[in-house]
């Protein structure tokens, strides 16, 4: 996501944030759900913050690998999963040498890369998805980086729209719709 190795958020505090929200009893693992319902045995959660979807993905088995460039989220997700493998570094210089069935980029993972990394960063989470397999992504609209550029960058690096919703739980698309969750196959 953002460029160097300083932390630029609390990994301990915008987890107790989620923490206080399953305690309300918020559904806080809609991203997880969605994927899982896509049947993948393995999962690259690109963008991983402090490992919310993936413990919960590896929670039902999948194999998963958490990256993320900040410190501190990829701290307390090693805090929270010591036994996952969790990476950290910059999303749009990604190769970690092997595919997966797919790839999440869920919590406004773009829109935390510069603009003039987006497509970069598109790329080489798309060249980590296997022939046949999937990435998807959750983003607010309206906030710089509109669907036709992702769209865009998705084409070149080989993905096809095949899905999309204004929600993790699934909520018909529209073309007033805040937030698009999108589905790409390749």
């Amino acid at each position: 996501m953002l460029n160097g190795d300083v932390s630029k958020f609390d990994g301990m505090a915008y987890q107790a944030g989620f923490d206080a929200l399953a305690e309300q009893g918020v559904d806080v693992h809609g991203e997880a759900t969605l994927v899982r319902s896509l049947g993948p045995t393995s999962v690259l959660d690109a963008g991983c913050g402090t490992g919310r979807v993936t413990i919960e993905l590896a929670r039902h088995g999948i194999e998963v690998v958490g990256v993320d460039i900040d410190a501190s989220m990829i701290a307390e997700a090693r805090r929270r999963a010591p036994t996952l493998t969790w990476i950290q570094a910059d999303l749009a210089d990604l190769t970690l040498g092997r595919h997966f069935d797919l790839v999440v980029m869920a919590g406004n993972v773009p829109l935390f890369c510069p603009a003039q990394r987006r497509a970069a960063l598109v790329e080489a989470c798309a060249t980590h998805v296997i022939p046949g397999g999937s990435m998807v992504a959750g983003f607010q609209l309206g906030k710089g980086y509109d669907l036709d550029a992702y769209d865009r960058a998705c084409d070149l690096a080989g993905l096809r729209v095949a899905q999309r919703w204004s929600s993790w739980d699934r909520q018909l698309f529209a073309d007033t719709s805040e937030y698009a969750v999108s589905v790409h196959t390749r």
